[in-house]
């Protein structure tokens, strides 16, 4: 199989990639290979985000260092308003959580940089999360319910709810918006549920260039 990973930014804390692409259609069904590449144009915007593409703008240049992979938003778009369940089984959906700034993540146990990746999104929700913010992780594995749980136990996570989809559909909701090209996926959504910045892959989301630029784009949303 070709590389598919993309070239690595000019970083020296963020996360590596551990695999430049995971092969999961066997897993999900998908039937394909998920890489990371450049993020595909998604379709006409909601008109209603062009406040969110004016904030991608300004917190562009602090997309530098440990986050310097993210892809600012430059099209109004509102993302899907993707389902799932919480810890208790309870149906969730995204716009559950409107009027906060979120970090959307997709994960799955058996995807190498996602592993790696929770203990920066679990730093990220310790240092950030409150009533304006919050990490939304969205475990995506098929197999073995308790897996997931066991992972978030084990290595000590409990500052992350535990959220998941056992159909993978946030995925195939998030890929045909263009926002989903590989695992992990990460989308950094305004309160209103609109894009700000997409990333494809790991960043440590713990280190201080993602704790500045989040902590911009929260100030801008109380301006």
């Amino acid at each position: 199989m070709p590389d598919l990973s993309p070239p690595r930014p000019a970083a020296t804390r963020r996360i590596p990639l551990a695999i430049g692409a995971v092969v999961i259609g066997a897993a999900l069904g998908f039937g394909g290979i998920l890489g990371f590449g450049a993020l595909k144009q998604a379709p006409a915007g909601d008109p209603a985000c062009r406040g969110a593409v004016d904030l991608a703008r300004k917190l562009a240049p602090l997309a530098q260092g440990e986050v310097a992979a993210l892809t600012m938003a430059t099209a109004p778009l509102r993302l899907p308003d993707l389902s799932f369940a919480d810890a208790d089984g309870a149906a969730k959906k995204l716009s559950d959580w409107r009027g906060k700034t979120l970090l959307v993540n997709l994960w799955a146990t058996w995807c190498v940089p996602c592993r790696k990746e929770m203990p920066a999104l679990e730093a990220l929700q310790s240092k950030l999360g409150g009533a304006t913010f919050e990490v939304v992780a969205i475990n995506i594995d098929t197999r073995d319910p308790d897996k997931p749980r066991s992972f978030l136990k084990d290595a000590n996570l409990t500052r992350l709810g535990y959220f998941n989809d056992p159909k993978a559909k946030v995925f195939q909701d998030l890929k045909a918006v263009g926002r989903a090209l590989g695992m992990p996926t990460s989308v950094l959504v305004d309160a209103e549920g609109c894009e700000i910045a997409t990333i494809a892959g790991p960043a440590e989301w713990g280190g201080d260039d993602a704790v500045k630029l989040v902590k911009a784009a929260l100030a801008s949303a109380g301006s």
